[in-house]
């Protein structure tokens, strides 16, 4: 298999895999999201191993190594994106594999089991933006909206659709049924190779909100920011954040 075929392979797996656990009646509440997460990690870990061992790894329910720190290629991968979503049986949760070579999230799959039949979305196979509304929709956290999402939203005249998973909020905009993803309250480097990949195949502008590129497999796996739009509203948004202070002209 070619990577973004074995990406793609792997992120439907767990998803079904994570389906047949919530399924299966043996868990609920927090359980649930822990035995979905530990089962649907299992099965990503082994068959990465087995199928490129001579690659890094970090998976958000791994003890992570120093080892992948010399490597080129490294899989980045979160096995329930929005385990409070998937437990809830939502819709807006992911299952993220990513691969970043030299630093940059290159391949990747989203898989939204949630969604009616499963969707799996590909950095291989770039889809065709669909026609943007002349107000933006921005996907912001359904508990925690982020103020400067809010603010960008006020300033842009635009509509905040509260939505769960990091992954489920950036293929929205992939799909069309937002133009705007602004993140500014902390996240992982898990939560987003997969889903910026994908993003930058469908001509997707991807940054740190003060629109530095995002970079992986770093000592330091905390990537708290980003910023994933539709092209044309990318310097609108950036001019608008460094107007708060947030960027290199602040």
């Amino acid at each position: 298999m070619t990577d973004a075929d074995l990406a793609a392979h792997l992120a439907e797996v767990a998803g079904r895999i994570l389906l047949e656990v919530r399924a299966s009646g043996m868990f609920e509440g927090k359980s649930l999201g822990k035995a979905g997460d530990q089962t649907a990690n299992q099965f990503l870990v082994h068959a990465l191993r087995q199928q490129r061992p001579d690659d890094g790894l970090l998976s958000e329910e791994s003890k992570d190594t120093e080892e992948r720190l010399a490597k080129s290629r490294v899989w980045i991968v979160d096995p329930v994106d929005g385990t409070r979503e998937y437990g809830e049986e939502r819709a807006d949760w992911a299952v993220h594999v990513g691969l970043a070579i030299d630093g940059v999230a290159t391949v990747g799959a989203v898989a939204l089991p949630g969604l009616a039949g499963g969707v799996v979305l590909r950095s291989d196979q770039p889809r065709a933006l669909a026609p943007a509304p002349e107000r933006p929709r921005l996907v912001v956290s359904r508990t925690r909206p982020a103020a400067e999402a809010v603010a960008v939203a006020e300033a842009l005249g635009g509509e905040l659709v509260g939505m769960g998973s990091a992954g489920a909020k950036a293929m929205a905009v992939v799909l069309g049924d937002a133009e705007i993803y602004l993140h500014s309250g902390g996240q992982y480097e898990w939560d987003s190779c997969a889903p910026i990949a994908v993003a930058a195949a469908h001509g997707l502008h991807c940054s740190r909100i003060d629109g530095s590129p995002m970079r992986y497999n770093q000592r330091d796996t905390w990537l708290p920011d980003l910023l994933i739009c539709r092209p044309e509203w990318a310097e609108p948004v950036l001019a608008h954040l460094r107007a708060m202070g947030i960027g290199a002209d602040s």
